[in-house]
C-alpha cells in the first residue's frame, strides 16, 4: 500500500483517485469544489481539508488540474510540505513550458517528477483503461509507473521533462484534424446521396480508416457506442479539444513548426465553441460543417 495524495477531483480526477483506492492504496484528496469532493468520497476516496494536508504524509502526489497556471500554483503551494523523495505526477494537459517549470520546482525540493497527461476520456478514467504519455527521468518513471498502471492500461515513457505533454499535444492535434476530415466526408456523402452505413462500411475497411471513424463515428448508427448515438454528450468535450489545439499551436509557434491543418482545426473548433457547443462532444463538429442546428 502506498500513501497517495490526489489534487483535483473533477470528471477525470475523481474516478482516477477511486481506482487507486480500489487497488488498495491509501488516498487523501482535495479539490476546491465541494460537489467534486462529495462525489469522490462516495467512491471511497479520503478527503483532506486542504492540499497541504493531503500531501503531508504522501509518498506519491498526483495532480489533475485545468491549466499550467493551476499546476504551478498548486505545486508551489504544496512542495514546502511534501517530503523530499516524494514522486509528483501531473496528469493535467498543459503547455510544455509549464510542465518543465513544474519539474524544476520538484527538483529544487529533492523530489522526483513526471508529466503524465492522459488519453481515453471519462470512460477510460472510470474503467482504468487510460493511456498515459509520460515525461521525466528513468528513475522517476520506474517509481511512478506502478501507480499509473492502476489507473490506465498503457503507459508510454516519451522521454525527458515535458515530453509527455508534447506527445499529448501532437496526438490530439491528429485527433482534431481527423475528426474534421471524417465529418466532412459524411457531410459530402449526405449531399451525394450516400447512406451513413454505406460510407462507413467502405471507409472503415479502406484507406480512410481511422479512430475518429471506427471508434468515434460522428453520425448516429454505424458505431453504437459513439457519442453521436447519445445526443453528442461527451466523451471528450469540444471545449477540451479547443484547449488542446490551442496548446498545439502555441507549441508549434515556439518550436518553429509548420502546422497549417492544426491551425485550421483550431479555428473550426473555436467557431464550434463560439456557437455555444463547447459542452457537446467534439464529434459534434459535424453540426458546424452542415450548418448550425442541423441534425
Amino acid at each position: 500500500m502506498t500513501n497517495i495524495a490526489f489534487i483535483g477531483l473533477g470528471n477525470m480526477g475523481g474516478p482516477m483517485a477511486a481506482n487507486l483506492v480500489k487497488a488498495g492504496h491509501s488516498v487523501k484528496a482535495f479539490d476546491l469544489v465541494q460537489a467534486s469532493k462529495d462525489a469522490a468520497a462516495e467512491m471511497g476516496v479520503g478527503i483532506a481539508g486542504s492540499a497541504k494536508e493531503a500531501v503531508a504524509e504522501a509518498e506519491v502526489v498526483v495532480t489533475m488540474l485545468p491549466a499550467g497556471k493551476h499546476v504551478l500554483a498548486v505545486w508551489a503551494d504544496i512542495l514546502p510540505t511534501v517530503k523530499p523523495g516524494t514522486v509528483l505526477i501531473d496528469s493535467s494537459t498543459i503547455d510544455v513550458e509549464s510542465a518543465r517549470k513544474a519539474h524544476a520546482l520538484a527538483g529544487e525540493r529533492g523530489c522526483l517528477s513526471l508529466d503524465a497527461p492522459v488519453s481515453g476520456g471519462t470512460g477510460g478514467a472510470k474503467g482504468a483503461t487510460l493511456t498515459f504519455m509520460v515525461g521525466g527521468t528513468e528513475d522517476a518513471f520506474a517509481k511512478g509507473q506502478p501507480i499509473l498502471a492502476k489507473m490506465g492500461r498503457k503507459i508510454v515513457h516519451c522521454g525527458g521533462a515535458g515530453n509527455g505533454q508534447a506527445a499529448k499535444i501532437c496526438n490530439n492535434m491528429i485527433l482534431g484534424i481527423s475528426m474534421i476530415g471524417v465529418s466532412e466526408a459524411f457531410v459530402l456523402g449526405e449531399k451525394l446521396g450516400l447512406s451513413h452505413q454505406a460510407l462507413f462500411d467502405v471507409a472503415s475497411t479502406s484507406s480512410g480508416q481511422c479512430w475518429s471513424l471506427t471508434t468515434y463515428c460522428p453520425v448516429p448508427g454505424p458505431v453504437p457506442t459513439s457519442p453521436a448515438n447519445n445526443e453528442y454528450k461527451p466523451g471528450f468535450a469540444s471545449a477540451l479539444m479547443l484547449k488542446d489545439l490551442k496548446l498545439s499551436q502555441e507549441a508549434a509557434q515556439a518550436a518553429g513548426a509548420s502546422t497549417p491543418l492544426g491551425a485550421a482545426a483550431a479555428q473550426l473548433f473555436g467557431l464550434h465553441n463560439a456557437w455555444g457547443e463547447g459542452g457537446t462532444d467534439f464529434s459534434g463538429i459535424i453540426h458546424l460543417l452542415r450548418g448550425r442546428g442541423e441534425a
